[in-house]
């Protein structure tokens, strides 16, 4: 994964996203708006505590940098869930999406970026050239746990008859294990459910893991059928870059939000 610009906003973009002709995807950082401490300064997340005139503006500001206006960046009320928003018809007013309860957004509709929002929780994004299908996916662990990268997938091939072996996939940056530590709901959770608890956890003290979360993903993907030369991985910790990201346990909930993106030229 490699480090790009877009006008003001510094960006990581996928190794595989150039190649893809007018295919736009990446993972902002906290460079290039106009949000003041401790949201400082390109916080494009609403449900901070953030000033909202800020954040429009960052928005603004970013979709200004890829030749966008606001109301073509779609993002979604996220809960830390399963559902999936899935968009397979033009739609030229997005705004009825945006109050939505989804983790993640799957379309093969052009002219508009679809995004997910995070700040310790890992986002993904995937796409398959020959469908012309793309997907944006929060995936905190409690998504990571309870499933929802296998259902992104699975919607990928049962909706619009994607080969999994020929989707590409990016795992951007998130909380590294050595600064996620949980107690035994999360095991449990795990457990009961996707993850790999055992290939992930390293045990630090009684009842307290280390959690890697970005391995999570990457082996969840890989058991959906993704090749791991088709994952792309970013190495940055966002709890221990703070001169690069926003991270609500580094900073108390007192953050921004980076965003996961994604769209079709």
């Amino acid at each position: 994964m490699k480090k790009s610009r877009a006008a003001k906003i510094s960006y990581l973009e996928p190794d595989w996203s150039r190649e893809q002709g007018r295919l736009t995807a990446g993972f902002s950082t906290r460079h290039g708006g106009v949000s003041r401490a401790p949201f400082n300064s390109l916080n494009l997340g609403f449900g901070s505590d953030d000033l909202r005139a800020h954040v429009e503006g960052n928005r603004a500001n970013f979709c200004r940098a890829f030749s966008l206006h606001p109301h073509q960046l779609l993002t979604v009320k996220q809960v830390h869930g399963t559902d999936l928003l899935l968009i397979d018809d033009e739609n030229l007013d997005l705004s009825h999406f945006l109050s939505i309860e989804a983790d993640g957004i799957i379309t093969n509709q052009r002219g508009f970026m679809i995004g997910v929002l995070v700040a310790d929780c890992i986002p993904l994004l995937l796409h398959h050239p020959g469908k012309k299908v793309v997907a944006a996916v929060h995936a905190g662990w409690r998504g990571a746990a309870s499933g929802i990268i296998a259902r992104a997938v699975e919607s990928m091939t049962a909706h619009f008859h994607c080969a999994a072996e020929e989707i590409l996939a990016a795992v951007g940056p998130g909380i590294g294990a050595h600064r996620f530590e949980v107690d035994r709901p999360v095991r449990e959770a795990f457990r009961n459910g996707s993850g790999f608890w055992d290939q992930i956890a390293t045990e630090v003290s009684l009842g307290h893991w280390q959690v890697d979360l970005s391995l999570s993903c990457r082996l969840q993907l890989e058991a959906a059928g993704i090749r791991t030369e088709n994952i792309d991985t970013a190495a940055e910790c966002t709890c221990c870059h703070q001169e690069l990201f926003f991270s609500h346990r580094r900073d108390d909930g007192q953050t921004g939000r980076q965003l996961g993106f994604i769209m079709l030229g």
